[in-house]
């Protein structure tokens, strides 16, 4: 694999070590509360609202959706030339979904959560979770504006559940059909 796979590799992994040492020396829980009942169930809804946001954004902004698409399928056939499979994106899916929701949820949220009302600290970290997914074609805006959705949906999910389970899980498979659908639709011949 080339240097740009291993620096996503590397970006995440940094993420994840971070979250983990903010979340620890903030004394912050990843699962204040264990209940695999609720977890699942919160997982579930998660997941199925990501999608169903993904189908609202294609059908109300076909245009930003297309651009942001494309802008995938460029990065996919980037990706690909480097050597990165499907293997590699489930791998990736997991290591960004746990690292994503461990820094954003339970390290930037947790603490801005002592300085704003619950619902201010899930916008803000949400509005950070965005600015940290931007794109490079101001014409596929919908793509961050989508992401402070998303953010608002795990940020939520986190704060009804004390628990970062639903939201790692969610992330992970909704990550993971991303990655799928990317290396896919860049594949010079589509099944």
């Amino acid at each position: 694999m080339g240097n740009p796979v291993r620096f996503l590799f590397q970006l995440q992994a940094t993420l994840l070590l971070v979250g983990l040492a903010w979340v620890w020396v903030g004394g912050y829980a990843l699962v204040a509360r264990p209940d695999p009942f609720r977890d699942t169930l919160a997982f579930l809804a998660l997941f199925g609202a990501l999608v169903g946001l993904e189908g609202v954004f294609r059908r109300a902004f076909p245009k930003a959706f297309g651009q942001a698409e494309g802008m995938v399928r460029q990065l996919g056939r980037a990706l690909r030339r480097l050597g990165f499979g499907h293997a590699h994106g489930l791998v990736l899916a997991l290591l960004s979904g746990t690292a994503e929701e461990v820094f954003f949820r339970g390290g930037v949220q947790n603490l801005l959560a002592g300085f704003f009302p619950e619902e201010g600290a899930v916008l803000l970290q949400a509005g950070v979770f965005a600015a940290l997914h931007p794109v490079s074609d101001r014409r596929a805006w919908a793509y961050p504006v989508w992401a402070f959705i998303a953010g608002v949906l795990f940020g939520a999910t986190y704060a009804v559940t004390d628990s970062l389970i639903p939201g790692i899980l969610a992330h992970y498979l909704y990550n993971a059909k991303g990655f799928y659908a990317m290396l896919d639709s860049s594949h010079p011949d589509p099944r």
